[in-house]
């Protein structure tokens, strides 16, 4: 028997949990259907310890197809798989972008999406523990905090940085973005406050909401060319069709929501057709426009073993489990990436480049660990020129994509991320971060190394920060996925919700623009303007 919904919708991540809490409050009945299990492990919940989720079963590791401009070599991209999605296993940073992100999308023929729209959206959600006025809210549900822990090495860099002439900021969410400081996290009382947490588990008695999870989707259920439901299967090896009164919202990320509108007969007509999949609708922009941050990291050893290296074992964790669970302070009270800041490298008056520094050297999932005590300093490219794309590898759901991300594709990015380790390497080399530092292990140790061998190290050591966006592009073009309204043209009653409809990438981290996609949705489906 076919159960009945009002909406469904496919992924729980940060903005299928906001739609979703929005819908049922509303009085609309609503399934969600995530792929991966809950969120219920503590490594979620305390804020340092969210990389012992990623690799596991709460996490997809996509791995892209190799790729020349990065030296051939095949990218690693983490991505959420669990309540809460990537708000359940990211650093829990609270960026918004700048006006002009917003602006531009407005201008690229997204009416009702400008900066003076999206802000009042941004205010409401928020819950700020220390600013309001113009630019912040505390009266929502997102808990947004300082951090309660800072690293010796986080409050080097930033004294450093200082030395170096750039501004001291502490709020990269108001009036002006550039400058150095801490970053504002989402999380209250030393805890995480993942979307799953703050707009799900308040609606856990509520009938009007069904959470399957562990649940792999395959495909839109379609009837004469609009959504009527969901099919998926469950590892029980059942196959399952739900049907959707009012609407189907595809929330499942910028590399899956492309991945099941393919599936479901949506997406390039010849793709599909090599793949063996009847076309519903002839959509030659699905999957392609694939943006993200790309990052290059400069490595410094420390002078004294004080990194984050160890401080997981033996008594040392002991200490800081005892002091966390009877506190909620302490390092296991930190998002690790506790420090950066917003660099203005051309002189425009726009910062292009953010800094995400790290009291710890992790190399990326294609490396391994660096068992040397050291810290990060890593630049990424705020707005990238480069693009890459998503396929199918097959019409089995349970198939990984195809994908490239096209990093350093564009000549552009590769200049503006030398430009960036620029900028580290003469912050590494100030009074406060020399005091600490005993040398920068890569790129090089002198100081007048030369451009050719940080445009090497780059190549070899590019890597995501996590924020693929733009493959389900929104506008009013012929070749735009979703209107302005999130609904996918020419398919009735299919939206997509999630950071796949940014026409292009926003300036900083993108867990903060996926919960107010979500939000600004459910007006549009609820008739709110």
């Amino acid at each position: 028997m076919t159960e009945v919904y009002d909406y469904i919708v496919a992924g729980a991540g940060s903005a299928g949990c906001t739609l979703a809490s929005r819908l049922v409050a509303a009085g609309k009945r609503v399934l969600v259907v995530e792929a991966g299990p809950p969120d219920n492990t503590r490594f979620i919940d305390i804020p340092a310890t969210f990389a012992k989720v990623i690799g596991t079963a709460r996490s997809w590791i996509y791995q892209s197809e190799p790729e020349p401009s990065v030296g051939g070599r095949s990218l690693p991209i983490p991505q959420g798989r669990t309540l809460g999605g990537g708000s359940s296993i990211n650093a829990m940073l609270y960026i918004r972008g700048q006006p002009q992100d917003y602006d531009g999308w407005r201008d690229l023929g997204c009416p009702g999406w400008g900066w003076d729209e999206v802000l009042p959206v941004y205010k409401r959600q928020e819950r700020n523990e220390r600013l309001a006025g113009e630019w912040h809210g505390n009266q929502g549900p997102l808990s947004v905090s300082d951090p309660r822990y800072r690293h010796p090495l986080s409050l080097a860099y930033v004294r450093a940085a200082q030395q170096a002439g750039y501004r001291y900021n502490d709020d990269f969410n108001g009036e002006r973005q550039e400058g150095v400081g801490f970053y504002q996290t989402t999380t209250a009382n030393g805890e995480r406050q993942s979307a799953a947490k703050v707009f799900l588990r308040p609606l856990a008695a509520d009938a009007n909401l069904k959470i399957v999870t562990d649940a792999l989707v395959t495909g839109v259920a379609l009837e004469n060319g609009a959504a009527t439901g969901l099919s998926f299967a469950t590892p029980d090896g059942q196959n399952h069709t739900a049907s959707a009164k009012g609407e189907v919202i595809l929330a499942a990320g910028a590399l899956a929501s492309p991945k099941l509108l393919m599936l479901s007969g949506l997406g390039p007509g010849a793709h599909l057709t090599e793949m063996g999949i009847p076309v519903i609708r002839d959509m030659p922009a699905v999957g392609q426009d694939l943006q993200d941050h790309v990052a290059a990291p400069l490595y410094a050893l420390t002078r004294k073993p004080i990194s984050l290296l160890g401080q997981d074992r033996g008594l040392k964790a002991l200490r800081h489990g005892i002091e966390y669970l009877l506190f909620r302070r302490g390092l296991l009270a930190s998002n690790v990436v506790e420090s950066g800041g917003f660099f203005d490298t051309d002189g425009d008056g726009r910062p292009d480049v953010q800094f995400h520094v790290l009291p710890v050297m992790i190399e990326n999932a294609e490396h391994g660990s660096v068992e040397r005590h050291g810290m990060e300093l890593n630049p990424c490219v705020l707005r990238p020129k480069s693009r890459g794309s998503v396929k199918l590898r097959s019409r089995d759901a349970g198939d990984p994509i195809r994908f490239a991300t096209g990093f350093l594709s564009h000549t552009d990015d590769l200049a503006l991320l030398l430009a960036g380790m620029k900028v580290a390497r003469a912050i590494l080399r100030q009074p406060a971060l020399r005091e600490v530092v005993a040398e920068e292990l890569a790129p090089g140790n002198a100081d007048d190394l030369g451009e050719a061998a940080i445009v090497d190290h780059i190549i070899r050591h590019a890597k995501t920060v996590y924020h693929p966006c733009g493959t389900c592009r929104m506008g009013t073009d012929d070749q735009a996925v979703v209107d302005p309204q999130l609904r996918v043209r020419g398919v009735p009653r299919l939206r997509i919700a999630d950071a796949s409809i940014m026409p292009r990438l926003t300036s900083g981290n993108t867990n903060a623009p996926a919960i107010m996609i979500g939000d600004r949705c459910a007006d549009f489906i609820l008739g709110i303007r």
